[in-house]
C-alpha cells in the first residue's frame, strides 16, 4: 500500500479571541484574510503556502516565556525571517507585540503577540 499524501495547510494558534489575534498578525505580516468566522480566522500569505489560522478557545491560558516550574509554557512558536532586525522589531511593537524580557540569542529577537504566544524575528540569510 503506498504512503498517503499529506500536506500541511496551516498552523493554528488558540486565543481568547480569534479575530483579535488574527488582526494582529494581519498587521504584522500583511497577509490577507482567507476565512473569517466568529471563532475562526485564516490568513493567507501573498505568495501562497501554508496558512496561519486562529481559533477562539474559551479556556485559553496565556503561556509564560520563559516558563518556570508550574508555568504554562509555549507549545509552539513562529520563526519569522526579516531583512532588518531593528526595523522589523519596531514594526512588531507598533502593531502590538511586546519585546520579551528574556532574549536567549543576540541575533534573534523574541516578541510576544497580544495573546502571549512567543515569536522570533531573525535575519534571513
Amino acid at each position: 500500500m503506498p504512503d498517503p499524501r499529506l500536506a500541511l495547510r496551516a498552523t493554528v494558534l488558540d486565543a481568547p479571541d480569534a479575530r483579535e489575534l488574527a488582526a494582529f498578525y494581519q498587521r504584522l505580516l500583511g497577509w490577507e484574510r482567507r476565512q473569517d468566522e466568529p471563532d475562526w480566522v485564516a490568513l493567507r500569505a501573498p505568495g501562497g503556502g501554508a496558512a496561519l489560522s486562529f481559533q477562539t478557545e474559551p479556556a485559553y491560558v496565556r503561556p509564560v516565556w520563559p516558563a518556570g516550574p508550574g508555568d504554562p509554557g509555549m507549545m509552539a512558536h513562529l520563526d519569522i525571517a526579516v531583512d532588518d532586525l531593528d526595523a522589523a522589531g519596531a514594526h512588531a511593537e507598533a502593531t502590538g507585540a511586546t519585546l520579551a524580557t528574556f532574549q536567549p540569542q543576540d541575533d534573534v529577537r523574541v516578541y510576544l503577540d497580544p495573546a502571549g504566544h512567543p515569536f522570533c524575528l531573525f535575519l534571513d540569510g
